[in-house]
């Protein structure tokens, strides 16, 4: 089908998030496109829930005031609290901000030249190879703030890409693009967000991925596994795989039942996670965002609460249960410095010993040890 394209005038850009997202080190993200010419058959952003008008894959929405909205958003005068520090995330769940009408409407250049001039650290999650087209606005953004570079893949198998990614550059275009900002000076890693059952969750698949990614000098490779929500999603994913691998079609039933976030059964997660956790030991590359590129970006509770957040999602995905992920829930309801409780931690609601002790630690270096051991896969 042809690409429709719709021009509309958006009231609100900024999307702010309840607490900092451990995953991206944000506070904020925007949708500057809603619809997706990029057009993957896994996109929860085709799911109900986002109400994206028309098809998902060839209705394409263009806010063509994003930059305008931006800027009244971020207007100290008008704003009534100060902007929380933390990454911008340019790149949404409902639209690349680089997929191809970028090339005519140049929105998301512009929302950089705009974050350049208020010195905002950003992070660029995209598909497509059209990031490198604004090199010179990045590399300005990153020797004043800092800048992140990711792109995300659900494998490096050209053949499987074809399918299930139809409208995104080949997997070896976007390896490419992270070596051509690894060598600007830029920190880069890979989404593997998100494995498809049974088709790149293959360990022979995995390990090929992660030896791809390894060879570009990514500073992480983070994984997650892929949800399909019932109705507009779980039916266009079910389409494709009748067609291509139809022999899976009941071996999908039985991971993906009753869920209200579409996600696969536990046993069939934990599986993914310690294959991906064991490949990525004998590689050494960290398996979320490491320290260095967020401790002096975000505020010290921000910090731990990544820490302790990462923490979590390391011990589970090993296969063990997890002390860290309540405590920073409840870190997160705070509203007062953890500096200015150092001798009260153990008050806060899920802070035991062990986590009072990693916490005191990260006060005091803006890190942990043991943390940064596990997240390399050294211990």
């Amino acid at each position: 089908m042809p690409l429709a394209i719709h021009e509309i005038e958006a009231k609100t850009i900024l999307r702010k998030h309840k607490k900092i997202d451990s995953w991206f080190l944000s506070r904020y993200g925007m949708n500057i496109y809603r619809g997706c010419s990029h057009n993957c058959v896994y996109c929860d952003g085709r799911s109900e829930g986002y109400y994206v008008d028309g098809d998902f894959g060839t209705d394409v929405t263009v806010k063509i005031n994003a930059v305008d909205v931006l800027r009244r958003e971020l207007d100290p005068q008008r704003k009534r609290t100060p902007l929380l520090p933390g990454y911008i995330l340019l790149g949404g769940g409902v639209g690349d901000s680089y997929q191809p009408v970028e090339e005519k409407y140049k929105i998301t250049r512009k929302t950089l030249a705009f974050l350049a001039e208020k010195k905002l650290p950003v992070h660029v999650l995209t598909k497509s190879t059209l990031v490198k087209r604004d090199i010179d606005l990045l590399r300005t953004i990153n020797e004043t703030s800092r800048v992140i570079i990711s792109m995300s893949f659900s494998s490096t198998n050209t053949i499987i890409s074809k399918i299930f990614e139809p409208g995104v550059p080949l997997p070896q275009e976007r390896l490419e693009t992270l070596a051509f900002f690894k060598d600007e000076g830029f920190h880069c890693g890979m989404f593997l967000m998100p494995v498809i059952p049974f088709i790149t969750d293959t360990r022979e698949i995995l390990h090929d991925t992660i030896h791809d990614a390894k060879k570009t000098g990514v500073d992480f490779i983070i994984c997650g596994g892929m949800t399909l929500k019932d109705g507009k999603q779980k039916d266009y994913f079910f389409n494709c795989l009748q067609k291509h691998y139809p022999d899976l079609f009941l071996e999908y039933k039985m991971i993906y039942k009753q869920s209200t976030w579409g996600e696969p059964t536990t046993e069939y997660t934990t599986q993914l996670y310690q294959t991906f956790h064991a490949l990525m030991n004998l590689y050494k590359i960290p398996k979320r965002i490491p320290p260095e590129l967020f401790k002096d970006i975000v505020t010290e509770n921000d910090r731990v609460i990544i820490i302790l957040e990462h923490l979590d999602y390391l011990y589970k995905m090993d296969g063990k249960k997890s002390p860290f992920g309540f405590a920073a829930y409840s870190i997160s309801q705070l509203h007062v410095p953890l500096s200015s409780m150092r001798y009260q931690l153990r008050q806060i609601k899920g802070v035991g010993a062990t986590t009072e002790k990693i916490i005191q630690e990260i006060l005091n270096t803006g890190s942990s040890k043991y943390y940064e051991r596990l997240l390399k896969g050294d211990e």
